[in-house]
């Protein structure tokens, strides 16, 4: 076993899993058809999809860490859908692609579970919904107008639950409302990233780690990608970089804000959780911008996280990225109001993840204006464990150059809205996230926020819900 430390616990306990690793490095230059840049889900499912596709392909995939150390292997692994976000699909991309995409995002929790049942992946996967919920007075009705749009499509996969049920099957007093749809679930999400890679490998995917790409010559075909080793040539290119894609590529770099997701994750319960009613998997997330969201593991531990944290000046990937939470008093706050009697239960660990957030709080997908021959995608806004799924078909169509649904969304159109240039967009975010925190603070306390910190709060809106999956 190799010998690094990830502050991620769902990472390091996917390597602890795994017989000896050694990770190849690329020390010979080659040629490839495809060159994929980066070794999460988004990468991954591209590489495996475009096999399936075309197995004569020549696809090589390179990382500059271990596959899935990235924001693949330290989300909350809650796999969630589009369904909440249909206002904004439809305003975005219209009617009939809003509820293209809704249905989509429905099918992939269950196209995941199934290609895992198939390839023989454990990653822990427990399709058992999620409950999504009003924890104080203001964010009582909050899904009312999205949930009457999805009812006019006959679309809509929401149960509202009994407040008692809710607190019943949510393991807190806290919540006073809730939604619940079984088309979600829960993932470990380092174990499906290691099982992505190794049934990426077996189909004939080449895949080196602690290999980064030190420079990009993409006005030319075949591309030229540097690493420290050598040198690949590629025919075509996706940058599968997500919240790494800004620092290197000047033309998207206003297009994300990466801002932190912080987790807990408690020593072993089982008996205490079950006596508080959490004995599933579902997820629960309740109705903030910067949303509380929890769920249990099958060996009876709880994880809690919260969005909206730490942003990055300059979205550089800075070190607070790679180590346990600096927000562990906010973290705790949540843990104790949400869960007074598991107080005594000692807390294993904390972790932070980036997350590339857009302006629409949608992914987008693209290609270089100078290179039609590299194409990206990125954008999650902390929703990408299922829509990664997607996000490996849009760009294997378009690496194919398929005419199909994929290739025609707008979802694969480049990136819709930008942020303003630093510091304006680094000042503008702290003021943003320090009204919604003195806003929602209030809010649990039902006192009424101010006047200017409401306005404020409502700024942050369009992106969404913060990281969950």
């Amino acid at each position: 076993m190799q010998s690094t430390q990830y502050s991620s616990f769902w990472f390091q306990e996917a390597l602890e899993s795994e017989p000896e690793i050694q990770p190849r490095q690329l020390e010979t230059d080659t040629t490839t058809d495809v060159c994929i840049v980066g070794g999460g889900f988004t990468g991954l499912w591209t590489a495996i999809q475009l096999k399936m596709k075309q197995p004569s392909l020549d696809i090589l995939v390179i990382e500059k860490d271990l596959c899935g150390s990235g924001a693949s292997g330290r989300n909350g692994g809650c796999m969630l859908t589009w369904s909440t976000k249909y206002l904004s699909l439809k305003k975005l991309y219209g009617e009939a692609e809003a509820i293209r995409l809704v249905k989509a995002s429905e099918a992939a929790v269950y196209d995941i579970a199934a290609f895992c049942h198939a390839h023989g992946i454990e990653a822990q996967i427990r399709l058992d919904g999620t409950l999504y919920t009003a924890s104080n007075q203001a964010q009582l009705g909050a899904m009312a107008p999205v949930l009457a749009a999805l009812d006019k499509q006959s679309i809509n996969a929401w149960q509202s639950w009994t407040k008692e049920k809710v607190q019943s099957e949510s393991g807190s007093e806290v919540h006073l409302e809730g939604h619940f749809s079984s088309a979600a679930g829960t993932v470990q999400p380092g174990l499906l990233v290691r099982g992505l890679k190794r049934v990426a490998e077996k189909m004939g995917v080449t895949i080196f780690e602690h290999t980064p790409m030190t420079a990009i010559h993409r006005q030319h075909t075949p591309v030229r990608i540097v690493t420290p080793g050598a040198t690949i040539q590629a025919g075509k290119v996706v940058l599968a970089l997500n919240a790494w894609t800004p620092s290197l590529f000047p033309e998207l770099k206003h297009s994300v804000v990466l801002v932190s997701s912080d987790m807990l994750i408690t020593e072993p319960a089982p008996e205490r959780l079950s006596t508080l009613g959490l004995s599933d998997g579902k997820s629960v997330i309740d109705g903030r911008t910067f949303v509380h969201y929890y769920r249990t593991t099958p060996d009876g531990r709880l994880m809690l996280g919260k969005g909206g944290n730490y942003f990055s000046f300059g979205n550089k990937v800075s070190a607070v990225f790679d180590q346990p939470s600096r927000y562990q008093s906010i973290l705790g706050a949540a843990f104790r109001r949400f869960f007074p009697a598991l107080q005594s239960v000692p807390v294993a660990t904390t972790w932070t993840g980036a997350s590339d957030r857009s302006a629409t709080g949608m992914p987008f997908f693209g290609r270089l204006a100078d290179n039609p021959s590299v194409v990206y995608g990125l954008g999650y806004s902390g929703n990408g464990v299922v829509q990664s799924w997607i996000g490996g078909h849009i760009l294997s169509s378009m690496v194919l150059e398929e005419d199909n649904d994929w290739t025609r969304s707008g979802l694969a159109s480049g990136p819709r809205g930008s942020f303003p240039p630093e510091p304006i967009r680094w000042l503008g975010a702290m003021l943003v996230r320090n009204a919604i925190r003195r806003k929602e603070s209030a809010e649990d306390g039902n006192k009424t926020p101010g006047w200017l910190d409401k306005q404020l709060s409502k700024l942050a809106q369009s992106a969404g819900k913060s990281d969950k999956g």
